[in-house]
């Protein structure tokens, strides 16, 4: 009889009992719930979840403490929806905390946080596991963001009608499109230009540079030919002719010879100056006279 305590049908049970036991600790633990530690429950009413579900978390400053456990309504009243949260039994809730529903991330998940300050704490007044805490909604995370972006939005669209309104205003004046015009010409102008350079460029310059090549040459040549003149020599030749010129200078200033004495003579110079005068003189008469120096008669002469 020893031998037959575990039969077939024991060991079944026991198998099955087993299997449930791990069915309901992995759903829990897929839950988030620690079967094996102790929690306390509260409860908060709200007019609108937004999508609340059991299982969501519950964070205390952004630590998970928690998770709702169960979600009920009743639509015949205002606050429509009752939820039951679990929290670690060591977690206090001072009195004054809130308990808040807010958005869980961009993708519109909900979650559970408890508000409240050390001041509270230091009350030393809890609520007791089973009261109804109070409940708020939060802002959320997309209407933190439309309320921090609508104002710069609407300042940037305003700025940017402004803007369309100028650019709108520039297009339309005729100025600017005589501007346009003119600008047009213009690079039609420089087009034409760059064109006509470049021809000269490609005929023109060739030519241009072969003559300066040719001066080049000819400067050299004659480079070369100042290198052979021999400058010793006729420096020697210019100062001795200006020698010569100094000597002839220094006799004429001296009275020697015929230019000399002309010049520094000055009795010649009166009498020459005298004998011209008289000559003058003596044509002058002969052209107003002639009779009286000059007789000419085909039949002899009268006295």
């Amino acid at each position: 009889m020893k031998g037959k305590v575990f039969t077939r049908e024991v060991k079944v049970g026991i198998m099955v009992v087993i299997a449930i036991f791990l069915l309901y600790f992995g759903l829990n633990f897929l839950k988030g719930i620690n079967i094996f530690s102790s929690v306390s429950n509260y409860y908060a009413k709200y007019e609108n979840v937004g999508g609340l579900v059991p299982s969501s978390p519950v964070y205390v400053k952004g630590f998970k403490v928690g998770q709702v456990d169960e979600v009920k309504y009743d639509f015949s009243r205002k606050q429509s929806f009752v939820i039951r949260i679990s929290i670690s039994k060591n977690i206090k809730i001072p009195k004054g905390t809130k308990i808040e529903l807010y958005d869980d991330g961009l993708m519109g998940g909900k979650a559970i946080q408890l508000i409240f300050t050390p001041d509270m704490l230091a009350s030393h007044t809890m609520y007791l596991p089973g009261d109804t805490i109070e409940s708020q909604v939060g802002i959320g995370l997309m209407g933190q963001l439309t309320g921090d972006l609508m104002p710069k939005i609407k300042s940037i669209s305003e700025q940017t009608d402004s803007l369309i309104r100028s650019v709108r205003l520039l297009i339309d004046n005729k100025d600017l499109t005589k501007s346009l015009s003119s600008i047009q010409h213009t690079t039609a102008d420089l087009a034409v230009s760059s064109s006509q350079l470049k021809k000269m460029m490609n005929h023109d310059v060739p030519h241009i540079l072969g003559d300066v090549n040719a001066m080049t040459s000819d400067f050299k040549q004659i480079s070369g030919n100042l290198k052979k003149i021999d400058f010793a020599a006729t420096m020697a030749s210019v100062n001795h002719t200006i020698a010569n010129l100094n000597l002839i200078t220094d006799k004429i200033n001296s009275s020697e010879g015929t230019i000399g004495m002309l010049i520094n003579n000055k009795d010649l110079y009166i009498n020459l100056t005298n004998t011209a005068s008289s000559s003058n003189k003596l044509l002058i008469d002969l052209k107003s006279n002639p009779k009286r120096y000059v007789h000419f008669s085909l039949f002899g002469s009268k006295n």
